[in-house]
């Protein structure tokens, strides 16, 4: 059965709580790993992210000075760029052999395409030889582990959530919902006040895949998704439980019903944000960390938020919540795999987790590391709906082979356009799933 995140959260929030009741744009060009000179017993450490904001540029650089001071015989260099843009460089680095010396992976099958690989360095002897595994929340680095052995390690936790306009739902006589009847209800009435339900930008489908990798948790049986994301099961029955058919059709009713704004494909999710914190639609999909921006955007308590809920008769999960922790490798290619190591256990301890939330508002996987003082109460709160949750469901887009998700995700943008179904759709994901599983036996 595919890996649940079993969400240990709720005992080092609570524990921290009652401690503090009695906290697209490269930076800078990284050489490739073991390019770096040893002049004066310097080593240089190249480090690759995901992250070029601003304001996280600012806390990875807080993280270097902090770590160089402390160890002034290390130089470490920072290199990011956005998602579709890391995701494509980070291959094209695999391929060639050029991997940076420490550097972001989503979990799942992203991570785990690494590890088989033999690219990665294997940490299970780093983190429980020391302190490491007393400072990060296990049960968070459970998705990076293959085999048994530990090859990532998570810097933040994150989670999907629908969040809503307090005015406008009050304005229009709205309750939160809590079945998908009731979620569609609370859209058309949205619809018929000429208010758009819901701000969508699928300029990047990973956006498509965050909605239908949610409701695939919730209408298919949790050991079929495992047989089918793994490439496990029979070749004949990939993809093929009537589940997925049916999720596409929850998302197609959203854009056919007029619940999403106009042009949603050529919009870019982070446009859609500001569309919400305008005002110009009630609802926004988006992840935990998004919180600390929506509340910079607008002042006031003015947005709440709820899980995306499920239907009836499905066969998943309806308790999981569609999420992942985030974290960093280390190439095992590496000329300074101790000093990687040593650096990524400060990257993702609770001295540098605290600063994370601080800074970032965002929820650090290190212990203790989200507190009241530090945190929104929304992120508080949405890290205790991830703990009360049965476990995660992995982001789809990342939780699969990406030869099957360059099929899935353009498929669903063309569902939004009306050229293609969702029974064409999952036969093409059928086919190319059993290609793969053939190519990788």
């Amino acid at each position: 059965m595919k890996k649940k995140i079993s969400l240990l959260f709720s005992l080092f929030m609570v524990t921290a709580m009652l401690l503090t009741a009695c906290g697209g744009t490269a930076q800078e060009t990284a050489a490739p790993s073991g390019d770096a000179p040893a002049a004066s017993g310097t080593i240089t450490l190249n480090l690759f992210h995901k992250w070029p904001e601003p304001e996280a540029l600012e806390f990875f650089k807080l993280a270097i000075d902090t770590y160089q001071e402390r160890n002034p015989n290390v130089k470490i260099i920072q290199e990011a760029a956005s998602d579709e843009a890391y995701k494509d460089k980070i291959r094209v680095l695999m391929a060639s052999n050029e991997v940076p010396d420490i550097f972001f992976t989503w979990a799942g099958e992203f991570s785990w395409k690494f590890s088989r690989a033999g690219q990665t360095l294997d940490l299970t002897d780093y983190v429980n030889g020391s302190t490491w595994k007393d400072e990060v929340v296990m049960s968070a680095v459970q998705p990076f582990e293959f085999k048994d052995r530990i090859y990532g390690i998570p810097l933040r936790i994150n989670a999907k959530f629908m969040a809503y306009n307090k005015e406008i739902f009050e304005a229009n006589g709205l309750q939160v919902p809590t079945t998908w009847d009731e979620f569609l209800a609370v859209c058309e009435t949205l619809k018929n006040a000429n208010i758009v339900p819901i701000a969508f930008g699928n300029e990047f489908p990973w956006a498509s895949s965050h909605y239908v990798g949610d409701f695939n948790a919730k209408l298919v049986p949790p050991e079929v998704i495992s047989s089918d994301y793994l490439l496990t099961g029979e070749a004949d029955t990939l993809f093929t439980h009537p589940g997925y058919i049916e999720a596409l059709k929850r998302f197609q009713t959203l854009g056919d019903s007029g619940y999403f704004n106009k042009g949603m494909n050529g919009i870019s999710h982070s446009n859609a944000r500001s569309s919400f914190i305008a005002g110009k639609a009630a609802m926004f999909y988006l992840e935990l960390e998004e919180f600390q921006t929506l509340a910079d955007g607008k002042e006031g308590d003015w947005f709440g938020f709820f899980q995306l809920p499920g239907g009836t008769g499905g066969e998943g999960d309806q308790k999981l919540i569609t999420g992942a922790p985030d974290g960093f490798m280390i190439s095992k290619n590496t000329k300074y795999p101790e000093e990687a190591a040593k650096f990524l256990q400060f990257l993702t301890g609770p001295e540098m987790g605290a600063k994370y939330v601080e800074m970032l508002g965002i929820p650090s996987a290190a212990v203790g590391a989200v507190t009241p003082e530090n945190a929104l109460p929304s992120v508080v709160e949405g890290l205790n709906q991830i703990n009360a949750a049965s476990g995660m469901a992995l982001w789809m887009d990342t939780d699969m082979d990406v030869r099957i998700v360059e099929v899935y995700l353009p498929g669903l943008q063309a569902l939004l356009m009306g050229t293609n179904t969702p029974e064409a759709l999952m036969q093409s994901v059928h086919d190319i799933a059993v290609k793969v599983q053939e190519a990788i036996k």
